[in-house]
């Protein structure tokens, strides 16, 4: 049996690859937060764009025609099962035609939110970021998320300073969309191709719906309490 010194020298990292048009990321904000704070876990996120940006053809050509109508009954369900405000948000973070799936080539907000998730991830204060941010998205509160300075006091509220983190997205948006490459390789060789996506010393978890197998292993794997 493992004794208490090794399991306390464990390095528990958890990948977490995580989109920005994603509801399920969103569901999870709450659950990471008590994670951290009960927990000695480290929980590494990975962003990466939505499918719609990886694949412009995905929707259009090869989803199935029941793809949206269920993704939006479940995350509607899911949301309302877990007591979390939520709203499809407006705008919708990627520009798309719903009724055909057909992708804009302009996409004046996913890329800079997805720069701005990785420059957060960097800084180590990736879910700092996203429980400010996504939920700023996601929780119906606030149309047009992407004006009147909501982003920025968004920003300001999780510990960022709004004028340098967006110049600097925009400035280094090569390098950052290269970083965001090496994530969506990692991401492809996990073991899933959607989101959100744990992955714990090679094993993945799919779906907000697995964070508790996730608990479960690391609870298993002898995780240590904060307290």
């Amino acid at each position: 049996m493992q004794d208490f010194q090794d399991v306390e020298n464990q390095d528990f990292s958890v990948d977490l690859f995580w989109s920005m048009r994603s509801p399920y990321c969103y569901f999870l904000i709450d659950r990471l937060i008590e994670l951290r704070r009960q927990y000695n876990v480290n929980i590494e996120f990975k962003v990466i764009y939505p499918i719609a940006i990886r694949d412009p053809n995905f929707f259009s050509k090869r989803a199935s025609k029941h793809y949206r109508s269920y993704h939006l009954l479940d995350s509607s369900r899911v949301a309302e099962r877990l007591e979390i405000p939520y709203r499809r948000p407006i705008p919708d973070p990627v520009v798309q035609v719903l009724e055909t799936g057909k992708i804009a080539s302009e996409q004046p907000h996913i890329h800079l939110i997805t720069r701005l998730a990785q420059l957060a991830a960097e800084d180590g204060k990736a879910l700092d970021f996203h429980d400010k941010i996504s939920r700023l998205i996601w929780n119906g509160k606030t149309d047009g998320w992407n004006e009147e300075h909501h982003l920025e006091r968004a920003l300001m509220s999780a510990g960022f300073k709004p004028s340098e983190m967006i110049i600097r997205a925009n400035q280094e948006a090569q390098r950052i969309d290269a970083a965001i490459d090496k994530n969506q390789a990692l991401h492809d060789a996990a073991g899933h191709t959607g989101v959100p996506l744990f992955s714990f010393r090679g094993e993945p978890f799919f779906g907000q719906d697995r964070f508790e197998d996730l608990k479960w292993r690391l609870l298993q794997a002898g995780v240590q309490s904060q307290h």
